[in-house]
């Protein structure tokens, strides 16, 4: 398992299909994957957003969109801006100078993808390993479209795959294929494990992005604590940070009154939420972890795109996004 990743990373991987791989609520492959590219339309990343998006200034931090690169200081012509005057050159050379920008051509994104398994989990609709899936897909395709470099961090319990940012069809390609891979690894028979940690993860993202970067983590941020949060603020205040909360209605609606079975894969126990005691302990715990990474955006003004595994992944972009009412 200590070479999974690498071998996932170059395309070499033997994944272990996952139960039920014939449906992609539970499992996807790469041409699952590969045929969301036609649905990523329109949906958009760049610093102008609609109205309604999650990503407009109204709502959270602008998206601070592409750096500037510098070509030269030259001599000041009537047609400049004077805010683009080197006054400290200007006062040594008694001359106006300006010093003169260009816009970089691509901007390096980094898309995060959790596939552990406390993602293997669906009550409604899709496991939510899949809508992680999808929607990084989808935010792929768009970003590589919008001309700019596309990289990831696909990571499982027991591995991490990384894709430096390239402006190719390569490069996505293998972005794509590692998050199938990984995706194929999650099955019902899968070993109890203990998973990589949601800050190791952030620290090899902090390595790979040092800053300007466009950041996209999709995850149920299962356990996190302090030192996630002073990792997450440090990415926000270097790059352009937006987290898609993936969560499952189950968390926020656990049936009470009844015995429910639950198992690490080797082990079971039963849970009585009929019991007023644990119901609440439970429900508490549930809603309180979505409630703290939802309460960053508040505290670091970060995006936050709830994503709800018991909705369709590409409808639920599109009205995050600004779009509900576009056509298809």
């Amino acid at each position: 398992m200590k070479d999974q990743a690498a071998r996932i990373r170059t395309g070499t991987a033997t994944p272990v299909p996952p139960s039920g791989s014939s449906d992609p609520r539970i499992g996807v492959d790469l041409s699952h994957l590969r045929r969301l590219e036609a649905r990523a339309k329109r949906i958009s990343f760049l610093p102008r957003q609609p109205s309604g998006s999650v990503l407009n200034g109204r709502h959270a931090s602008r998206l601070r969109g592409r750096g500037l690169n510098f070509e030269e200081l030259r001599d000041y012509l009537p047609a400049d801006d004077i805010r683009s005057i080197d006054w400290k050159v200007t006062a040594r050379t008694g001359t106006p100078h300006v010093r003169v920008y260009t816009e970089e051509r691509d901007r390096p994104t980094l898309i995060v993808v959790d596939q552990r398994m406390s993602m293997f989990f669906g009550s409604v609709l899709n496991m939510k390993s899949v809508t992680a899936a999808e929607c990084a897909a989808l935010a792929a395709f768009r970003i590589f479209d919008q001309g700019d470099r596309v990289g990831g961090i696909v990571f499982g319990d027991q591995m991490l795959a990384e894709i430096r940012p390239a402006r190719s069809r390569h490069a996505l390609t293998s972005f794509l294929t590692a998050l199938a891979d990984a995706n194929g690894l999650l099955h019902a028979d899968a070993p109890p494990v203990a998973p990589i940690g949601m800050n190791r993860v952030l620290q090899s993202v902090a390595r790979l992005a040092p800053r300007n970067h466009l950041v996209l983590v999709f995850s149920d941020f299962d356990i996190v604590d302090d030192t996630t949060e002073r990792l997450i603020a440090g990415l926000s205040r270097r790059n352009d940070l937006v987290l898609g909360l993936v969560w499952d209605p189950f968390s926020q609606q656990i049936p009470a009154g009844q015995r429910l079975v639950v198992s690490d894969g080797q082990l079971q126990a039963e849970i009585d939420t009929g019991d007023q005691k644990t119901f609440r302990a439970i429900s508490d715990f549930s809603t309180g972890r979505l409630a703290e990474i939802r309460d960053w955006q508040r505290r670091f003004g970060i995006p936050v795109l709830p994503l709800s595994a018991a909705e369709d992944s590409v409808t639920q972009m599109r009205r995050l996004m600004g779009l509900a009412g576009a056509r298809r």
